[in-house]
Parts: structure tokens; C-alpha cells; sequence
């Protein structure tokens, strides 16, 4: 997290990122939507705060955001110019995360059937970010 003044915040920073995630897909052993979430005021990231929106909250794992982007960014010998442009939004999103939030962290929950939030706190302390579904077996 660099320590620059945020460019959006608040409303502004969500509605930026269903603008930065439309049409983005999440991809696991299933393909889910990425929605734009919005968790409340919060003096730091607070787990129960998160589970609090799952509807079965099961098991609870943290991991590294940047590991967590890696394999979304990484392009491939394979890729064709879709899988590419997919690489590169999901490497711009990074970046607009990582520019507007402090504290990012990925939250998964649930086993096999999981519901994935990334999360940081904006400039006034907002739990901002999205989540998705994954199937890991």
C-alpha cells in the first residue's frame, strides 16, 4: 500500500469499481461475477465484520492479496487476446485497490463452496472492495 492521498473515495471509489470489474469474472471450477462491495464504517478490517454478509460463514482463511491478484494478472503463453485483456483488467483493478485502500486483505469463506472478499479501508474508514463465489475442491 502506497501511502498517496486516494483518488476516490466513498461512493465515488465503489462506483469505480463496478466500472473497473464489469463483466469481469472470477474463475475457480466455476466462473462467478466480481461485485463491488460496500461493508460500512470500520476503524480497521474486521473479519466478523465481512461474515456477517455470507449467508453460511463455515470456514474462515486469510490470503496475501497480492498473491491472491497473481494468478489473475499473469499472462500465459497460451492466452489469446481475450485471456490477455482479462490479465491487464484485472492488473488495472489491482491497481485502483491498491491506490484508494489501506489494508487490503482477501478473505475466503466457506469449504468448497466459497465466498471471496477483498477488502481495504478507504480514506474515511469505509470497508470497501468486492466479493465473489468460488467452488475449490
Amino acid at each position: 500500500m502506497n501511502e498517496r492521498l486516494p483518488k476516490f473515495k466513498g461512493q465515488k471509489l465503489l462506483a469505480e469499481i463496478e466500472k473497473s470489474t464489469s463483466g469481469l469474472v472470477y474463475i475457480s471450477e466455476t466462473d462467478a461475477p466480481i461485485e463491488p462491495f460496500f461493508g460500512g464504517k470500520s476503524e480497521r478490517i474486521n473479519v466478523n465484520q465481512i461474515v456477517q454478509h455470507v449467508s453460511d460463514s463455515g470456514d474462515h482463511e486469510t490470503v496475501n492479496a497480492e498473491q491472491f491478484f497473481a494468478r489473475l494478472m499473469t499472462e500465459k503463453d497460451w492466452f489469446g487476446e481475450k485471456e490477455k485483456e482479462t490479465a491487464r483488467r484485472f492488473s488495472a483493478f489491482q491497481k485502483l485497490l491498491d491506490e484508494n485502500l489501506r489494508d487490503l486483505t482477501v478473505s475466503k469463506i466457506g469449504h468448497i463452496q466459497l465466498e471471496i472478499f477483498v477488502v481495504g479501508l478507504d480514506a474515511d474508514n469505509n470497508l470497501i472492495g468486492i466479493k465473489t463465489k468460488a467452488v475449490e475442491t
